[in-house]
């Protein structure tokens, strides 16, 4: 391990936040038993913004999953960004990728991913293409992105000097105050100060989504275990409230 990336010589900025699980394995175990829905629910249910990636942001082989803290890198035709960021990460980092959303050229390939799991990150997430797909698969370090197209990068600009802070991955834009997590339904962005109670929220949504499934396959409908007769009763009365509010109120989880 490069002495730069031991506890000990980890600048401040790089330290974990308040309310951030402070080992990444912890982050990925207590994820491994949630889904990026469960946490998307428990964000709406916190007030907290629900930050998706775009839909099309897929995981390179199917079945892929990542969780851990964003490292940042705005790409901007040379690899050399990716390499610089390697340097300052922590073990459990995912390298979050901003190449503008381009459909045109590839930014990541195999090589940069061998070095990332080298590096001890968790995975990759690119606001863009991939390439190497085949490569990947064998490598076996979780990769999102927009799809995967043939060609590297294919022009060469000015590197910003902010090109390490924050990262845009569609209209969203992150950096080392937020985690990142990714599964078959895609990619969300969480803010690490909120991660500790946004994470007991969704495992208490996962719980209660388990029970209603198992009470629907013992043969007590949906409808009834929620009282939707008596929602639709209540809501002649009162035609503002909403089905989240009665949800809320018995104690369901469907929306959220």
């Amino acid at each position: 391990m490069n002495p730069a990336n031991t506890a000990a010589n980890t600048p401040a900025n790089l330290a974990p936040a308040a309310g951030e699980p402070r080992e990444p394995a912890r982050l990925a175990e207590r994820f491994a038993a949630l889904t990026t829905a469960h946490l998307a629910d428990a964000c709406v249910r916190a007030g907290v913004p629900v930050r998706c990636a775009p839909a099309p942001t897929r995981a390179a082989v199917p079945g892929g999953r990542l969780a851990g803290r964003v490292l940042p890198a705005r790409h901007a035709g040379s690899v050399d960004v990716f390499l610089e960021a390697f340097e300052a990460a922590a073990p459990g980092d995912v390298l979050v990728v901003d190449n503008g959303g381009r459909l045109d050229e590839s930014c990541v390939g195999d090589l940069v991913v061998l070095e990332a799991r080298a590096a001890g990150l968790a995975g990759v997430v690119v606001w863009g293409l991939h390439r190497d797909t085949a490569d990947i698969r064998a490598i076996g370090l979780p990769v999102f992105s927009l799809g995967a197209i043939p060609t590297g990068p294919l022009r060469l600009g000015p590197r910003p000097g902010d090109a390490l802070e924050s990262a845009a991955v569609g209209e969203w834009t992150v950096g080392r105050a937020d985690l990142v997590v990714g599964d078959d339904d895609g990619v969300l962005f969480l803010p690490a100060d909120r991660s500790a109670d946004l994470l007991t929220l969704a495992e208490t949504i996962r719980d209660t989504e388990r029970r209603q499934a198992e009470r629907i396959r013992a043969g007590v409908s949906l409808r009834e275990q929620v009282g939707f007769d008596a929602y639709l009763a209540r809501r002649r009365d009162d035609p503002a409230l909403t089905f989240r509010e009665h949800l809320r109120a018995v104690g369901g989880a469907i929306e959220e």
